[in-house]
């Protein structure tokens, strides 16, 4: 292809980076749809995070065609970036989300309790994030979504970057941390959450989308961390989960096919790379 012709039709870009859920949902949506795509793993790539920069933005996912670009959580967007018609997904009622995301709550907190303290700080293949930050991360998750239905709070990406607090240091002080997430939402259900108006506007970072898509976000985003959870139990420490969900049990959920990457394999060593990672999701 010449320069002209590539300057006249870039190709399509996916930026992200390993044991991303959004990220490998944002490519298997491309590939689905029959859409050829550079991808470009920020963490390894520097000028792909430069390019990325100069687009204004310092997060992954991001589907990019030269300069116009979308944030992979919405595939309406993406879907605009790549140039076809995207129709959506039938979605599971509020009700049934939230049973799944009560599920992935309690199986991470299951799993939690099998990790040896010792090897929680352990880190994951090709990315700085470590096993108790990939299990608050499944908590958070959770508890960012309740920020945002039961005080207003900013739905941001800042909130979702696995930064456990100082205070948090032992992991009892994890299990609490996911029992009183896990509490907290069935009792939001419980008193508010049947009555919400689930139409209304997300209001979230990545675009517009309603409270019905936030609250399945959750739910998918929850399971898909809890299935690496599993991945890493059996994978990296050699123990078999307790009562390990199945494919079943995240059904009517948008998930991913691969539980870790299309690109990346989960049999590659720990990250040995810089300790602050980039771009985080």
């Amino acid at each position: 292809m010449s320069q002209a012709t590539e300057t006249e039709h870039p190709p399509v870009k996916v930026y992200w980076q390993p044991g991303c859920s959004s990220c490998l949902k944002t490519k298997e949506f491309l590939m689905e749809h029959g859409v050829p795509f550079v991808s470009v793993n920020v963490i390894e790539d520097e000028e792909g995070f430069k390019e990325l920069e100069a687009l204004g933005v310092r997060l992954v996912p991001i589907v990019a065609r030269g300069k116009m670009w979308a944030n992979g959580a919405v595939f309406r967007d993406v879907a605009k970036v790549a140039g076809f018609d995207y129709d959506g997904h039938k979605m599971l009622s509020p009700e049934e989300m939230k049973d799944k995301v009560l599920q992935n709550l309690d199986a991470a907190g299951r799993y939690l309790r099998q990790i040896p303290e010792n090897k929680l700080d352990n880190l994951l293949p090709g990315r700085p994030r470590s096993y108790r930050q990939l299990v608050y991360h499944v908590f958070n998750i959770a508890d960012v979504f309740l920020n945002r239905v039961e005080h207003d709070a900013p739905y941001t990406y800042e909130a979702l970057k696995s930064v456990l607090p100082d205070t948090m240091k032992t992991k009892q002080d994890l299990l609490d941390y996911g029992a009183a997430t896990r509490e907290r939402f069935s009792a939001w259900w419980e008193r508010d959450g049947r009555t919400t108006d689930f139409k209304q506007p997300g209001k979230v970072y990545y675009g517009e989308v309603t409270l019905h898509e936030v609250l399945e976000r959750t739910g998918w985003h929850t399971g898909q961390h809890t299935r690496q959870i599993i991945l890493m139990l059996r994978e990296k420490l050699g123990i078999e989960p307790d009562r390990p969900l199945t494919d079943a049990d995240f059904a009517g959920l948008p998930i991913p096919k691969n539980v870790w990457d299309n690109e990346r394999s989960f049999d590659e060593a720990a990250f040995t790379g810089p300790a602050e990672t980039r771009a985080a999701e």
